[in-house]
């Protein structure tokens, strides 16, 4: 069971989106090439209190995405050197957003993911799929080429593990709020 995750469901709290996120796949089309990863990390950037969230310092012209629909992607360059993706949640006017950290390639997701070579860090992963600025706004859809699919794993949540967000230590507080999820029993089945 393939089912494409819509609007609906990124129109909710960041971290229920970021946890809920864990076990869906995301998918990359470019031309007739396929890519797919499995989501084993997300972090939740949430909203302009949020002293780690871009959107603290309000709408720029690079946040504006931030304050749209939700199921949009962000997707901004860091360090001057990598792409990183988020996905907008929430309503519109709240600048919420989900980190996708890490993942393992679908390939070797259709048997025991502890066998996989997982994709850890956000700038190796849109690497391997292709990402850059072009998808920036752009719509979770088959349309922009990029979205998130639910292929009928359940994850129970004692495999989740919440943790710090990581490299945020600069925003107090915020920096020690459990807003980093993970896969962590590398005997799931899938």
């Amino acid at each position: 069971m393939r089912k494409i995750l819509t609007k609906e469901f990124f129109d909710k709290p960041v971290v229920t989106v970021a946890e809920g996120l864990l076990g869906k796949f995301l998918v990359r089309r470019i031309g007739d090439q396929t890519l797919a990863v499995m989501i084993t990390e997300t972090e939740a950037y949430d909203g302009p209190r949020d002293k780690a969230c871009h959107a603290r310092f309000g709408r720029t012209p690079r946040t504006e995405v931030m304050f749209g629909e939700a199921g949009r992607f962000y997707v901004y360059f860091n360090y001057g050197i990598h792409w990183l993706l988020n996905i907008v949640t929430g309503p519109v006017d709240y600048p919420a957003a989900v980190l996708i950290r890490a993942g393992v390639p679908a390939q070797v997701a259709s048997s025991k993911w502890q066998v996989a070579k997982p994709i850890q860090g956000p700038a190796r992963l849109t690497k391997y799929l292709m990402i850059d600025k072009t998808l920036n706004r752009k719509p979770a859809n088959k349309q922009s080429g990029l979205w998130v699919e639910d292929r009928g794993i359940r994850i129970p949540s004692k495999q989740i593990l919440a943790t710090p967000r990581v490299g945020v230590e600069y925003a107090g507080v915020w920096a020690k709020k459990l807003y980093n999820f993970q896969l962590v029993d590398n005997g799931i089945d899938l």
